[in-house]
């Protein structure tokens, strides 16, 4: 197999992990024939640096000319501090969404075994969770009208959703039952707010054309409770873009680490694969960054966009293995990790490769 991947690392630890997962790509391509070609572009904060745009054109052109793309991070601390900052980061993540047409943002909770204890939720509770969540991605609050009113001493923000937006996620997320548990459940605030009245009619209008999957809704703020409580009793979540970008990071507690959650955000094009983590600046340059979800990120790029599931699942053991054997990243260890076995993000790529 012949693609192109674009590698847009972005800022913060985007650059270091990144790299890893890069690395991956290549061995998983010397391993089983492929050819991967990579080509780079500049995004975030670093971009807005070089061009002044969080999203330059170039970039832009490349990712719709690419087969996947590998992404990393955006964000500084320079406009989190900063509310009137006019040009920002996130403004470049949100029209690479918008203009590649990225509406489903794919967010798998896995828990592997060795990170039971990583956890702040009891090991007893967490045991044999696995969640596949669906988050819309281009509308919601996030894409809404916004603005400043009465002498600027009023901000509004408008959640908006049409029908169209809601079944296509809804549609992607039943498929996805199909192949796991059968079981969905779709997250909303029907009692309150008009968006998600809409949100469960639609999915209520859906769920005939699925007979096999078991459908179940609940109000955001219970399943926010049930994520801790019972996460077992999840399989696949279907939700807005402001409450999927709240819980999912919620539920990066599952799995020990927001650095071991991988996410796939596809629409009907090129797709873009990136670790759930943030820019993190406050551990930027360190090198103790868990390059873990980005390699992951790199498994969710081979299955999803090529079709490549063994060599997506060889990924995957690869990290199964490094974590059997006792390796840690800072972000996963606990008091009886062996300082010896505590990994930079460097070495945790170097013995990821040697299990491939």
């Amino acid at each position: 197999m012949k693609k192109n991947i674009l590698i847009v690392p972005g800022d913060g630890i985007g650059q270091e992990v990144t790299e890893v997962g890069k690395n991956v790509l290549v061995k998983i391509a010397e391993k089983f024939g492929h050819e991967f070609i990579y080509d780079e572009a500049l995004m975030g904060h670093v971009a807005i640096e070089a061009t002044g745009n969080p999203l330059p054109d170039e970039t832009l052109e490349k990712m719709r000319a690419s087969d996947a793309i590998l992404f990393g991070a955006v964000g500084h601390p320079k406009y989190d501090n900063d509310p009137t900052a006019k040009v920002r980061p996130e403004q470049g993540l949100l029209k690479m969404r918008k203009e590649l047409g990225l509406y489903a943002n794919l967010r798998p909770i896995k828990l592997f075994d060795e990170l039971l204890g990583a956890s702040s939720i009891k090991p007893e509770i967490l045991k044999g969770s696995d969640i596949l969540f669906f988050r819309e991605l281009t509308g919601d609050i996030y894409f809404g009208e916004k603005g400043r009113k009465n002498d600027n001493n009023t901000a509004y923000d408008i959640a908006e959703y049409s029908r169209y937006e809601v079944e296509r996620i809804g549609r992607k997320a039943f498929e996805a039952a199909r192949t796991r548990n059968k079981k969905l459940c779709s997250v909303d605030k029907a009692n309150v707010l008009e968006t998600s009245r809409l949100w469960r009619e639609v999915i209520q209008a859906l769920a005939p054309e699925y007979p096999d999957i078991t459908v179940e809704h609940q109000f955001v703020d219970s399943a926010a409770m049930m994520l801790i409580k019972d996460p077992k009793r999840f399989d696949v979540v279907v939700t807005a873009n402001l409450f999927g970008d709240i819980l999912t990071d919620e539920a990066s507690q599952i799995a020990g680490s927001m650095g071991m959650l991988a996410s796939a955000s596809v629409g009907d094009s090129t797709g873009v694969y990136e670790p759930i983590h943030g820019s993190a600046h406050d551990i930027t340059g360190k090198g103790i960054a868990n390059p873990l979800a980005s390699v992951l990120s790199a498994a969710l790029l081979l299955d999803i966009s090529f079709g490549l599931k063994e060599e997506s699942e060889t990924i995957i053991s690869a990290v199964d293995k490094l974590l059997k054997d006792g390796f840690r990243t800072r972000d996963i260890a606990d008091a009886t990790t062996p300082a010896e076995m505590i990994l930079n993000t460097q070495a945790a790529g170097i013995e990821l490769l040697k299990r491939i």
